[in-house]
């Protein structure tokens, strides 16, 4: 979230943030009202303390004197009152207050381009698109035909939205798994982290997937947990209250689990395939960094998503985000969009982005700079790397053969078995 300082002192730089992200003032408005009268009761209600304990001692000589303090007695008896009355009314206004900071969304970087989606600029376009002697068809077509993927199975056993993967399909979604934590590992140094597939509230609030994000989460009924919308909540939460070293910074962590969202906002985008699906399996980046470093960070971080494409031999594009199109948490972010030949067209594999110290606020997460001093807030960064699922389509799409084989990557083989190509009779 952001600071109170920034909300109270640059209201108008807030207005215009809130407006490049196409969203409505009022939020702010009302907390500017809040916050002016939370502020005016702390300043009352400091007065009348000072006034009391003035009076409380006054009492006190006129008794040693042997004087009648009830004329005293009474009026320290009306501030306590009055005193008891602001102190309610600021505990009925402070979590008015704090829901509407957490309802405000990041500030977009300056560098980030105003607009809604069509304003997303392109950065650079990453190898080329293959040419085919045949026309190239949608995974949705080629799984099935090979018998990876089963749609109908995947409604049978849980709903819509839900894919069963069989033989070279499944052992490809390992491959997949295996081979991004492996290079994410090595050269780049993530930390491997196996963590849980549930997560608390206070986790959620951290990251800012709660309160504005709740309809698409899974949440476990009669209990305060919810199945993991993505590991960036477990990641980026893993040091939530504490103080950490600057000499270990920055932090970088990768992880896999599934993903589990409902999909409340999407209105039916996305129905066929693997695209937008409620289950999926996703290796994600986190990143913790020192507020000068982040942007540098973010990066670095795209770059270590970008490598698993380029090892695989997918086109791709990156893409800044305009301000009307970025996450809430987000101030900046790249998105990684591979090319899919059956579709014609360029789909989100990945975003990676820098969310500044928004987060940081919201989950307490700080560093002690070298040399000791204050303690500051980290800013937190995350990127999928990548999105298995979606990995899996641009291989099937992208390595179809004529005769509906896939060709398996060569830098996948050795995590598959030695696979080289998918046929329907394998």
């Amino acid at each position: 979230m952001l600071s109170r300082d920034l909300l109270r002192d640059e209201p108008e730089r807030v207005r215009q943030a809130l407006a490049d992200r196409h969203m409505d003032a009022a939020l702010l408005d009302g907390w500017l009202r809040l916050d002016a009268a939370r502020r005016a009761d702390l300043v009352e209600g400091e007065e009348l303390k000072r006034q009391r304990n003035e009076a409380s001692r006054a009492i006190g000589k006129v008794k040693q004197q042997g004087g009648d303090a009830s004329a005293g007695i009474a009026a320290v008896g009306r501030l306590k009152a009055r005193i008891e009355e602001i102190e309610a009314r600021l505990a009925a206004i402070e979590p008015e207050i704090a829901a509407i900071e957490l309802s405000i969304p990041n500030l977009p970087d300056a560098g980030v381009p105003r607009g809604d989606e069509s304003a997303n600029r392109c950065e650079r376009t990453v190898g080329e698109p293959r040419k085919f002697s045949f026309p190239p068809k949608a995974h949705w077509d080629l799984g099935p035909a090979l018998g990876i993927l089963d749609f109908e199975r995947g409604a049978r056993v849980a709903g819509a939205r839900f894919t069963v993967s069989f033989g070279a399909g499944a052992r490809l979604e390992r491959a997949l798994i295996s081979f991004m934590l492996d290079l994410h590992t090595g050269e780049p140094g993530y930390r491997e982290v196996l963590p849980p597939f549930i997560v608390n509230r206070e986790s959620l609030l951290g990251t800012g997937q709660l309160p504005k994000f709740e309809p698409d989460l899974f949440k476990l009924e009669g209990t305060s947990y919810y199945l993991v919308p993505t590991a960036e909540v477990p990641l980026t939460n893993l040091h939530r209250d504490e103080i950490l070293d600057a000499a270990r910074l920055p932090l970088r962590y990768t992880a896999y689990t599934p993903c589990f969202r409902s999909e409340a906002g999407s209105y039916g985008k996305d129905v066929r395939g693997l695209i937008r699906q409620h289950q999926f399996n996703k290796v994600e980046l986190v990143q913790l960094t020192a507020a000068e470093a982040s942007f540098a960070a973010l990066e670095e971080l795209t770059g270590h998503a970008e490598t698993v494409l380029q090892l695989l031999g997918l086109p791709y594009r990156v893409m800044t985000l305009a301000t009307g199109d970025l996450g809430f948490a987000a101030a900046k972010t790249y998105d990684l969009e591979v090319w899919l030949p059956g579709q014609d067209a360029y789909r989100e594999i990945s975003s990676c982005s820098n969310c500044t110290d928004f987060q940081a606020r919201r989950a307490n997460l700080r560093y002690r700079p070298e040399g000791g001093g204050k303690a500051r807030l980290l800013h937190t960064l995350n990127g999928s790397g990548l999105a298995v699922g979606r990995t899996l389509i641009a291989i099937l799409e992208n390595y179809q053969e004529e005769d509906g084989s896939v060709t398996v990557p060569e830098a996948l083989r050795p995590y598959a078995g030695g696979l080289e190509r998918i046929t329907a009779a394998g």
